[in-house]
């Protein structure tokens, strides 16, 4: 299934833009059908995944099964069990008895798969997308072209930074920095962390493990009410289903929206354990008298200033409606992802479908173009397609879906009823 990289034009069936876990995973499940012709091109000159996070004992918040391919396809070469084989470590993975790999494993994983399909091209930065002629043109860096009738955009999402700190100076920086930035921020007489969610808690978690070593003042401020644990019960799993696409769908597009900020708790939690462990290192390290740390909820940040190696962060206590100042030396934002849309596609911008929020308007079939059919989204449809969006388990349904309709026919099977419980009356 390889793009022929020596053309200098390529008329394929189908291009990917970027390249995350699901876009690898769909390099990975088209690779052995010869019907299909594409190429992936990704900026990068290698596989990156979240790599400022791999704290040590850091893993996945799903199962191994949510691998690239498994879900679609258990026998395909490139599932996570087999890259455990080549590397020597089934063994050992197994005797672990833990279903969630490592997120450094992971990463290793996706390299070691991105490394072994033929259609993906590193160091590729796409340039601009045109139509002509029935086909997406995507341009690319050192004036390759190549041609396409459909496109399945993975460009990711990137991090995201509150209002009050930008255009903010000083070496404040996002937690997908954090590893990279750690020895300094260490150095510093007090560290403030904002935001909520996995990351914001691995963060801490590390951060007031060596707080006794480096002497530094430890403070973790969330706008959320409380800190949430990641909702992981059974029958709350099955919201990841093709039944509940089916439902939320169908909803009327206001009560969507307000949804996705009711669900946050669904997918942006924070692993329970991790909650327990943050408490029980608490305890233990005041057994020795109060620990210089403070965590703060129902908090948001709504200005900041920065002058003299310090930052001056205020914020506002909802519930109590009082604002409140924090003096900070190091300042970590746990702040999420948010999606922004590729500048290369502003000339094929008519033949994109949106809402009245002016969000992509993702079809059931996961495509955003006026013709249905041509132009497909990777993640950033939460607004649509609830929880299932940014869920790794559900890469290789979503994209056996989308190879349903590359290919006119069903090449994997696409499961259309999993849960035990109805969405809809």
């Amino acid at each position: 299934m390889s793009a022929h990289p020596e053309a200098p034009e390529n008329d394929l069936d189908f291009i990917g833009i970027g390249l995350g876990p699901f876009n690898l995973g769909l390099a990975c499940l088209t690779e052995p059908i010869d019907e299909l012709d594409g190429v992936f091109l990704e900026s990068k000159p290698d596989f990156e995944w979240h790599a400022g996070m791999f704290l040590d004992g850091a893993h996945l918040q799903t199962p191994f099964m949510s691998d690239l391919v498994t879900l679609a396809d258990p026998t395909s070469p490139y599932s996570f069990l087999n890259y455990l084989k080549e590397r020597g470590r089934l063994y050992s993975f197994y005797i672990r008895e833990n279903f969630y790999p490592l997120r450094v494993e992971y990463d290793d994983y996706c390299r070691w798969a991105a490394n072994k399909v033929s259609s993906v091209r590193f160091s590729t930065t796409v340039t601009e997308v045109t139509y002509e002629d029935e086909r997406y043109v995507v341009k690319a860096g050192a004036g390759e072209t190549f041609r396409a009738r459909h496109l399945v955009l993975g460009t990711g999402t990137s991090p995201y930074y509150p209002e009050a700190v930008r255009g903010l100076g000083g070496d404040f920086f996002h937690n997908s920095r954090y590893v990279q930035n750690k020895a300094e921020l260490q150095k510093k007489e007090s560290i403030t962390l904002v935001g909520s969610g996995q990351s914001a808690a691995e963060i801490y978690y590390d951060l007031l493990s060596e707080i006794d070593v480096h002497g530094y003042r430890l403070n973790w401020v969330t706008r959320s009410p409380r800190f949430f644990p990641l909702e992981y019960t059974k029958l709350t799993l099955e919201m990841t289903s093709p039944e509940y696409i089916d439902y939320y769908r169908e909803l009327p597009e206001a009560t969507r929206y307000r949804l996705t900020d009711q669900q946050k708790s669904l997918f942006k939690g924070i692993d329970g354990d991790l909650i327990n462990e943050i408490f029980d290192l608490l305890y233990q390290k005041n057994l020795g008298g109060p620990v210089p740390t403070r965590l703060l909820t129902n908090s948001s940040l709504n200005g900041a200033r920065y002058e003299n190696g310090t930052y001056t962060l205020s914020f506002r206590q909802e519930e109590q409606e009082k604002d409140y100042e924090i003096e900070s030396q190091g300042l970590v934002l746990a702040t999420g992802y948010r999606y922004t849309e590729p500048e290369f596609l502003e000339p094929v911008r008519d033949r994109l479908v949106r809402d009245a929020h002016g969000n992509f308007d993702v079809a059931r079939n996961y495509s955003i173009d006026t013709t249905g059919r041509g132009v497909f989204l990777q993640n950033a449809g939460v607004h649509t397609h609830s929880i299932t969006s940014p869920d790794l388990g559900m890469g290789a349904y979503r994209n056996s879906y989308i190879i349903r309709e590359l290919l006119g026919s069903e090449y994997y099977p696409v499961e259309k009823t999993i849960a035990f419980q109805e969405f809809a009356v």
